[in-house]
């Protein structure tokens, strides 16, 4: 099995990367968050999951111990294959995603691709005692809403803003200015004006 993979970025595209490990090219599937730390042509160091199947081999790449050790847990869940647990990786960091399993915030699980009540409940009950978030203070994706904003109307306007093809890492630090708006349509309006002016 594939552990571990060091080589040169020929390609780069949405939801994998072509590395080059001494003339062979690896196929490699990767979240957003890695994505965005890959440089064409640069060399990358990918920690890899190996997922065997009768029809495919198929491999998941990431830049951060961290994010393998979730993903790791993610596909550990019940219901929860390697294809969903890449796609609640590029929708939310390794930190909000502790964060709201810990602090039992099925509403934010429940907007993440792929997942809905039960698979929220499944993430929490299963996974509340083997995630570790230290309660720094980094940026999040998941966002620490004042008394007077609920966490569905940050999550609604995410969500949103993410149709209208804005990247997580975009919307992040604009969101956490605009929370202290009282309606998703205020959040979703002061959002996009920011972000016009990026």
């Amino acid at each position: 099995m594939i552990g571990y993979l060091r080589g040169k970025v020929m390609f780069l595209y949405t939801d994998y990367v072509l590395l080059d490990v001494h003339g062979v090219g690896y196929r490699v599937f990767i979240a957003n968050s890695t994505r965005q730390k890959l440089r064409l042509h640069e060399e990358a160091s990918l920690f890899v999951y190996t997922s065997v199947r009768e029809d495919a081999i198929i491999l998941y790449g990431f830049a951060s111990q961290e994010e393998y050790d979730l993903f790791l847990l993610l596909i550990s869940v019940s219901g929860i294959g390697p294809k969903v647990a890449l796609g609640i990786l590029s929708s939310i960091t390794v930190e909000g995603l502790c964060r709201a399993i810990q602090n039992k915030q099925a509403s934010v699980l429940t907007k993440l691709p792929g997942i809905g009540k039960k698979s929220a409940e499944r993430l929490i009950l299963e996974l509340k005692d083997k995630v570790a978030f230290d309660g720094g203070e980094q940026e999040l994706l998941t966002i620490e809403n004042e008394a007077d904003v609920g966490d569905d109307m940050v999550a609604e306007a995410m969500a949103a803003l993410q149709s209208l093809g804005y990247t997580q890492a975009e919307i992040a630090p604009i969101i956490r200015k605009t929370a202290k708006y009282k309606t998703t349509e205020a959040i979703i309006k002061a959002s996009l004006k920011l972000l016009s002016h990026m």
